[in-house]
């Protein structure tokens, strides 16, 4: 009985971090069981439903992936990452013009979220290189007109194959080592080699260490290629290809300058893959990239790029994140100030606010917090929503508190609540709440600080967020401590309303921790 008792308690919270832990180190079978379990103990989470979706796409299983995608979406129609990862499993699948659909609903939903809009850019990429230029394609009039999708068609097309004689199946399936490596380009040397390894027959029938069959490997990469082979081909079919060769030649025979349409797709194209590369954490390829970029864009003429002045600033801030992401934290503050001087000189009030919002967050990072506050107090009549508002004093609000003003600290905290309520954003009243709190704290206004921090764990619930709500059941307990050591420490001589004493006697703050703690014992231990 003993040892049962001592087994760890396996939580919702601690199957999700194992899994994604495991995604992220490339184990993606292992992770995939992580979730399935995490799903038994919350059915139906959407935020467990779209991890497990990822982790679906990842390991190329794109029906499954798109099902708990769609199960999200019906939980919570409205949910912006479930809208997403369906676009990119539309995308994946080839179903380009659906993707496209899902890409434009999250990006009128969440505009602030620029991966809606790289989604939209390459979806519309992929349709154009699949049909051409939709200005050169001529529809004729009919009474109706109807959106099919390319998953309806391609399943037209399998039940036609399935009634084709076998020879057939086999001739369409099989293409010309010219095409394949037109279709694969390096990766066509890969596969070539997974072949030739088949032909082995005492390796096919050898096993790994980990008892896996060295064909089911080689196998499991050749069908992999062949779906990536499938799939480049109908994101960009080969008479597209041809297209694009040719225009390329026509291109070299012309004027060496490239034509402002050409630059401004190149832009796009750059931006795109200096954005991406620091999502992915290459900040230092993100930052040389950004830098080369500069240089080409600072060469060209304002007739060729017209909005240039803004195109600069836009790159001091791609080479200032990707410096704050390495820790060159001198470095980030001068690019984000050359930003903020290029968004001055021409006006651009977005980029003014996006700049001071940059060197207040680097200027804290660096513990100079009274130059953060005096950024971000610069940049308030800036905020266009109450949810940037929100953020925006909690952080002004935290930089008082580590300068011990915390009077100040509190006033800033109401403030973010405020906004928050304003919003209905239920993480930034959490936040809210918790830095009111704290500022109380310091202020030893306990039996204040008890109360918002109690606020703060039905906000934690919420979420929900175990983390959040371990560390306010801590601070809740110190508070507490520090309260009854204070109501003993005066005695009789510190005289407190029949309320107060009702709400705030030992007793009852003993208890108030003692049933959080409780409460979070047995959720923990559900199964």
């Amino acid at each position: 009985m003993a040892d049962e008792d001592d087994l760890p308690v396996v939580t919702f919270g601690n199957l999700m971090t194992e899994g994604i832990t495991l995604s992220r180190r490339g184990q993606h079978d292992k992770a995939l069981g992580c979730f399935n379990d995490a799903l038994k103990l919350r059915a139906g989470d959407k935020h467990c439903l779209i991890t497990r979706s990822k982790c679906f796409l990842k390991l190329g299983d794109t029906e499954n992936s798109l099902k708990d995608a769609e199960a999200s979406l019906q939980i919570d129609k409205t949910f912006p990452e479930g809208l997403y990862q369906k676009a990119e499993t539309l995308y994946t699948m080839g179903d380009f013009e659906f993707a496209l659909v899902f890409y434009h609903r999250g990006r009128r939903l969440r505009p602030d979220l620029h991966k809606f809009q790289l989604g939209i850019d390459k979806a519309e990429e992929a349709i154009v290189n699949c049909i051409g230029n939709p200005s050169l394609v001529k529809l004729e009039s009919k009474e109706e007109l109807c959106f099919v999708s390319r998953q309806a068609e391609s399943k037209k097309d399998k039940q036609k194959q399935q009634n084709k004689p076998t020879k057939d199946q086999k001739q369409t399936k099989k293409k010309s080592p010219k095409t394949e490596q037109q279709l694969l380009g390096a990766l066509y040397a890969d596969k070539a080699f997974l072949e030739k390894l088949l032909k082995d027959e005492d390796l096919m029938q050898s096993s790994t260490r980990q008892g896996i069959k060295v064909m089911d490997l080689v196998l499991s990469g050749i069908s992999y290629l062949n779906h990536r082979r499938d799939f480049w081909q109908q994101q960009k079919p080969m008479y597209a290809r041809a297209y694009e060769r040719k225009v390329q030649r026509q291109g070299r025979m012309q004027d060496k300058k490239e034509k402002p349409s050409d630059i401004s797709r190149s832009i796009a194209k750059n931006m795109e893959d200096i954005e991406l590369l620091l999502a992915r954490g290459s900040a230092e390829e993100s930052c040389k990239k950004a830098e080369r970029m500069l240089k080409r864009i600072q060469a060209w003429s304002e007739n060729e790029v017209p909005n240039k002045n803004e195109l600069i600033g836009d790159l001091h801030n791609c080479i200032g994140n990707a410096q704050l992401a390495m820790g060159q934290m001198e470095a980030a503050l001068r690019s984000h100030k050359m930003d903020l001087d290029c968004a001055r000189q021409n006006a651009l009030t977005d980029a003014v606010s996006r700049a001071l919002d940059n060197i207040g967050h680097v200027y804290a990072r660096i513990g100079e917090f009274q130059q953060a506050i005096n950024t971000w107090e610069e940049k308030i009549p800036l905020a266009q929503s109450s949810l940037e508002k929100a953020w925006l004093f909690h952080e002004i609000g935290r930089c008082y508190l580590e300068l011990g003003k915390a009077e100040i600290a509190q006033d800033y905290g109401q403030k973010s609540l405020q906004s928050a309520d304003e919003e209905g954003d239920v993480e930034w009243q959490l936040h809210a709440t918790v830095l009111v709190a704290q500022a109380q704290v310091k202020l030893k206004d306990y039996p204040s600080a008890i109360l918002n921090f109690e606020r703060a764990l039905e906000k934690a619930k919420l979420v929900p967020s175990e983390a959040a709500q371990n560390a306010i059941i801590a601070a809740l307990d110190n508070v507490s401590k520090s309260f009854i050591a204070e109501l003993n420490k005066s005695g009789k001589c510190r005289t407190l309303s029949l309320h107060e004493d009702r709400l705030f006697s030992s007793e009852n703050i003993k208890s108030t921790t003692e049933n959080a703690k409780r409460k979070e014992g047995n959720r923990a231990a559900k199964p």
